[in-house]
This record gives structure tokens, sequence and C-alpha cells, in this order.
């Protein structure tokens, strides 16, 4: 059976263009657009497709909720890549209209949030509404009677539907990009590549003074970093907050696993969402280990120590 791979659509959406980079061999019939993020993820748990794509988190906006709740809740999944992704938005409209004429703009909320400056200066009297996707915008004003005169999106989703450009780089950051991963059903972790990161998410006991510091203490004792944290709410009530967390390494290494089992002893729940090689495998990924750190090897130590201990060596 061929492997199908989902991802959010339609087709032209930065999402398809991640899924590319990821799985450059991938035939475009293995390809399934799906409308919203919850699809991509329903698709996966269901055996529907075999990996999914969805974007996590944009340089200016952060996270995408979406995203995010549905790893927090539901069947678990394994992030098992990821890419970055450089976004570039173009002003699209159907042949004939100029700027002029554009009175309302289809985007998505991303999207939107960065491109608003742009869009003030520019078309001060357009109103902007958000769709599932760029390349859903797109695919709206392409289509006879569309409600919207002008899509914000992709280059290549302008081109696939028909359109043409009215105005190019029109983001507010010329360096925005935006991080995507690929899921899988629970299996066999990607191997150690020395340039690793892990993330998971972590449900503290209870509400206490220093508990979010005692969840932190867990990888700075041991020299872990962590290069993403968020907090996100839990469904249980006001002020019930767990948090997202990448760090750098594999859980396979000695440190990071050791801090894992660390937040699990002080923690009612972790999520463990994966360890897969970083999109940024060529940057310098030495860890940090401040003085009162262990290095890898003396945690091996430790570990064959306390195992001679344990059987009567001493």
């Amino acid at each position: 059976m061929r492997n199908r791979h989902a991802y959010l659509g339609p087709e032209g959406t930065f999402t398809e263009a991640a899924l590319r980079a990821l799985l450059p061999d991938a035939d475009t019939e293995d390809l399934v657009p799906c409308a919203g993020v919850d699809a991509v993820f329903g698709a996966v748990r269901r055996g529907e497709a075999a990996t999914g794509v969805v974007p996590l988190e944009n340089s200016v906006e952060g996270g995408v909720p979406t995203t995010m709740a549905e790893l927090i809740n539901g069947e678990p999944l394994l992030i098992t890549a990821e890419v970055a992704v450089p976004v570039e938005f173009t002003l699209f409209a159907r042949e004939g209209t100029d700027a002029a004429g554009v009175k309302r703009v289809a985007t998505h909320p991303h999207a939107l949030a960065q491109c608003r400056r742009w869009l003030a200066a520019n078309l001060p009297d357009a109103e902007a509404h958000t769709v599932s996707s760029t390349a859903a915008a797109a695919q709206a004003v392409a289509e006879p009677g569309a409600p919207y005169d002008a899509a914000i999106c992709a280059r290549i989703a302008g081109e696939r539907y028909g359109l043409v450009p009215l105005a190019s780089g029109i983001g507010d950051r010329a360096d925005a990009a935006t991080r995507f991963v690929q899921l899988s059903r629970p299996g066999p972790l990607p191997a150690p590549t020395g340039a690793d990161r892990t993330s998971m998410v972590v449900f503290l006991a209870d509400d206490h003074a220093g508990a979010l510091a005692e969840l932190l203490d867990q990888f700075a004792v041991r020299g872990v970093n962590l290069t993403r944290l968020e907090s996100r709410p839990t469904g249980d009530g006001l002020g019930r907050y767990c948090f997202c967390l990448d760090a750098d390494g594999h859980v396979a290494d000695a440190a990071l696993g050791e801090a894992l089992m660390g937040l699990r002893r002080v923690c009612a729940d972790v999520r463990f969402l994966g360890s897969y090689p970083r999109a940024d495998e060529s940057a310098d990924l030495t860890p940090f280990l401040p003085s009162r750190a262990a290095s890898e090897a003396d945690y091996q130590a430790a570990a064959r120590w306390l195992e001679g201990i344990r059987s009567g060596r001493v």
C-alpha cells in the first residue's frame, strides 16, 4: 500500500511547500490536502495517512493555537521531523482588478497579522477577512461571484488559481518564517543525530509558588537548553495551564532523559511529543553546560556507579 501524506490544504499552501521539502520524493497523488489542522490530525490518527504536516509556530505570531490544542489533547501523535519555511506574502486578485478596486481582502489570520502595517498604509479602506488558509483565500477569490476582491497568499497559490499579483513582499517582516512539523502515529523514534530537538507538554501537579521554577530546574541543573516555553489553557477552568516545551537534545541523551524523569516525578503528567532532527542542524548546537552541570560522560559514569551499588558492588 502506498503511503499517503496529509497536509493543511487546499493546494498551494505554505504547508504543502513544507511537506514537499520534508518529503521531496513523494508522488503528488499521495499528497492529501485537508480542510483544517484538525482534519490533518484526524487523518493520521485514523490511519488514513502515514504522516501529516501542520504549522506549529511562526517567528512573528508565535504558536498556532489549533496545532497546539491537538498536540495537547486527543490521541497522542509523535513529531518526527520539522522544517522552517520562509514566508513571503503577495497580494493577488482576479485579472482586471487594480488596487483601487480592492475593498475586501481574504487571508489566514497569521498572514493578516504579518501584513497589517502594509494593508493600513496601502489599502486603508479595505476590509480584511480570515479563512482557513492562504491558499483557501486564493481559491475563494478565483471562484465566480467571489465575496472577496483579493487574497494575501503565497505566490504558488495565486498562480495555481489563475490570479494576478498586485503587490509582492507585503509582509511587515522580511525575515518571517514558519516552523512546520511532520506527525506520525507512535512508533520507533528517529535515531539521534547530535543535532536534535525534543518536544513535550507538561502538566503541573498543583498551583503553588515556585511550581514553574521546579519544572525549569529539571533542565537547568542538567545543562539542557530550552528553546521554547509556551503556556496553554488545559480547559479545566480559568487559571489552569499546561506548558509546551522544546529542548535541545534527544530523549536517548542521558541528561535530557534524566530531565524527563525529573519532570515525571514532580508533575501531574508529561506528554512526550517526540525527539527529531532540528531544522537548523548546521548550526552550532554544542550544549551549554554551566559549571555545576555534568557532561554526557559524567551521566553515564554515574549511572554505572549506581547500578553497581544496587547490585552489591561497593
